[in-house]
């Protein structure tokens, strides 16, 4: 099998829109929580959401471009944005050789609300235009992007939730593997408007801590009342190592291995046993054991069974090993682009020599005692790393990646 390598990067999140500020925000520990206190009306019971700014796409994109875009595709535009210009893949290049795209995009509830609205309250359909249709899909993202960017190849969207993201990174994996693609831009992407989390405040998964935002993703901890919901996009430019070489590309890690599990619990109960499985198999799939991992970014959404779930199955694996952090607890939980957003996050970390801690631990929950959970700044170097993401609906997703070389 081809070795798959990742040649640049991109983010938009709530602890910053590049990647040099990100960086520091994870160094740092700085949460990008707040609240949106017009939720109030239309009954959530949690105002808390990971705070994403639109982005101003006018001097970027011409106004047909702009029309098709759904909130989380303005996000991954910028996201892909500066992942292509970081592996230094411009215009003429895109245009002169294949590229496929695949994201994680699970919804676009703003969209298809808005849509039935507009068309509601104006009697008529016909009022709606092209833009609404194309905002609506799924694959959204992924079409937008090979139409903004020139990107002719394969184009995939992958919607399990919040393993949306992973399983984009291990889907662009395959196509390299397999020689399908040279190169694949990977990432995953998520709208953060009022109706986005409505169904899941509905079913009380989220945090109510309103009066104190930044302290209210509380991965691991025994005080946790729920998760945050976050948002934004990132993305990762993946090539064929020979192909990167070739071209004289900076690669910034590999991908080592990739595994998945699907839970045999009721949908939304959380299952140690099938997150396990998910783990063993990327470890066997990049050929690694357990010691060999120096840095787990734990799925850890915040949520009681979750939480102690993943505590279980860390536990069973790795013991006191590899440290373990959630940056959760600084962005919330960024559902379909999470899988995306924890490699970046890892990499960069891996990049600079530190492990990000996890904020927001009054108390240890007593499941985690076992495990080397990072809550102060630690400089530490991380050769291999392995990202957890456990999709709602019982789809578990593993990612292993390491250093150049190593």
């Amino acid at each position: 099998m081809k070795r798959v390598v990742i040649t640049g990067m991109g983010i938009w999140s709530c602890i910053g829109q590049d990647l040099q500020t990100v960086t520091e925000s994870l160094r740092m520990g700085r949460s990008g929580i707040g609240v949106r206190p017009e939720r109030r009306a239309l009954g959530y019971h949690s105002l808390l959401t990971g705070i994403v700014p639109r982005p101003d796409l006018k001097p970027l994109l011409n106004r047909r471009l702009r029309n098709t875009l759904s909130e989380e595709a303005e996000y991954a535009c910028m996201a892909v944005r500066e992942a292509l210009m970081n592996a230094y893949l411009d215009e003429d290049y895109r245009m002169q050789n294949e590229i496929g795209v695949v994201f994680g995009n699970d919804t676009s509830n703003q969209s298809v609300v808005d849509s039935y609205v507009t068309a509601k309250e104006a009697g008529d359909t016909f009022i709606l235009g092209s833009g609404m249709a194309f905002q609506a899909l799924t694959g959204n993202v992924a079409m937008n992007m090979a139409n903004i960017f020139h990107l002719r190849g394969a184009n995939f969207t992958t919607a399990s939730a919040c393993a949306s993201g992973a399983q984009a990174i291990a889907l662009a994996a395959m196509l390299i593997q397999t020689g399908q693609q040279d190169i694949v831009v990977a990432g995953g992407a998520q709208e953060t408007n009022d109706k986005s989390m409505i169904a899941f405040d509905g079913v009380n998964t989220l945090s109510k801590r309103n009066d104190d935002p930044q302290h209210a993703s509380r991965p691991f901890c025994k005080q946790r009342d729920g998760l945050v919901p976050g948002g934004g996009a990132a993305a990762l430019v993946l090539e064929e190592y020979e192909h990167a070489v070739a071209r004289g590309a900076h690669i910034v890690a590999e991908i080592a291995g990739y595994g998945f599990s699907q839970n045999l619990t009721p949908l939304g109960q959380p299952s140690a046993e099938g997150e396990y499985e998910a783990m063993v198999r990327a470890l066997r799939n990049a050929g690694l054991n357990p010691q060999d991992i120096d840095y787990v970014n734990a799925h850890a959404t915040s949520t009681m069974a979750g939480d102690m779930a993943e505590a279980e199955a860390l536990t069973r694996l790795f013991g006191r090993k590899p440290f373990v952090s959630s940056t959760k607890s600084m962005t919330g939980h960024e559902c379909w682009m999470a899988g995306a957003s924890e490699t970046v996050y890892s990499v960069l970390m891996m990049q600079h020599d530190f492990i990000a801690l996890n904020i927001n631990i009054a108390e240890l929950d007593d499941a985690a005692k076992d495990l080397s959970i990072v809550r102060e700044p630690l400089e530490a170097k991380i050769n291999i790393a392995l990202s957890n993401s456990f999709g709602f609906g019982g789809t578990n997703f593993t990612l292993v990646f390491k250093k150049p070389n190593v």
